[in-house]
């Protein structure tokens, strides 16, 4: 494996080349995020971030069919201290912006219940395909907390403000296919199929150039924070990062020579 790591956690795979699939693997507990967990996901994707050179896309999905991630460990949370928890808390926050700084593109495969925790995983996924067996919940409200993991405000961003606080106030569940309409997902699978169709969508991205998938993604997510005009002027110094690569001349090279590009991210 290009990463060369192990994780008492998550399971780490190369289902295509270039791709790296991330199961969150603690079936026996729906694979709920108990601290080591939080320790696991935070150590991963610092490594990430560090070299986005490794892969070109990640998938996260979760062991078994009945649960993608059903949030926080209750059972471990149980008899913590004020202290204890919010320690823990402070390592799944960590874990988060890790995720959300990531330069690699990442889908998520939502293969069950991803209910709260799980759900904030969901929406910090670049997009998502889930299973039709799939529900979603942000239950935090039923439990005396709030999200803290970016649900109130990831959500709202997918869904619009008045299905957010719908979603978050009620801490209802909902289905796969309101996750689609709502724009929380981006397709529903049948569940044999889910693994095959994200892992399709997760070639696909690995085959383009990779240093413009990173620059897309980053022109993205920090010009959704500006206005428009000054949106449209970092995507210009987004894209003048990429004529000068040997990528772009790959690229145009290979168009005219008629033949599949071999990009190498330099």
């Amino acid at each position: 494996m290009r990463l060369d790591k192990r994780y008492e956690t998550l399971k780490l795979e190369e289902p295509a080349e270039h791709v790296l699939r991330v199961t969150l693997n603690r079936p026996e507990a729906s694979n709920a995020m108990n601290t080591q967990m939080g320790h696991d996901k935070l150590d991963l994707f610092d490594a990430l971030c560090a070299d986005p050179a490794l892969y070109r896309c990640i998938i996260l999905t979760g062991a078994g069919e009945r649960a993608f991630c059903a949030g926080g460990d209750l059972k471990q949370r149980q008899g913590m201290t004020d202290a204890q928890w919010q320690a823990q808390h402070l390592v799944f926050e960590r874990g988060v912006r890790a995720m959300l700084a990531c330069p690699i593109p990442i889908i998520g495969a939502i293969n069950g219940a991803a209910y709260g925790g799980g759900c904030e995983l969901t929406l910090s996924c670049d997009f998502a395909y889930a299973s039709s067996t799939a529900r979603f919940a942000l239950t935090e409200v039923t439990l005396g907390i709030m999200p803290g993991a970016g649900g109130t405000q990831n959500m709202p961003r997918a869904v619009g403000i008045k299905r957010a606080k719908e979603i978050l106030l009620t801490g209802l569940p909902f289905t796969a296919q309101q996750a689609l309409e709502w724009g929380v997902v981006n397709r529903v699978c049948e569940p044999g199929a889910l693994q095959a169709e994200v892992l399709a969508t997760a070639a696909r991205i690995a085959g383009n150039a990779p240093l413009s998938t990173r620059q897309i993604k980053h022109s993205i997510n920090t010009g959704m924070q500006m206005d428009l005009a000054s949106a449209l002027m970092f995507e210009i110094e987004a894209y003048n990062r990429l004529p000068p690569t040997e990528d772009r001349r790959e690229g145009v090279t290979a168009f005219n020579e008629k033949r599949k590009p071999v990009f190498k991210g330099k």
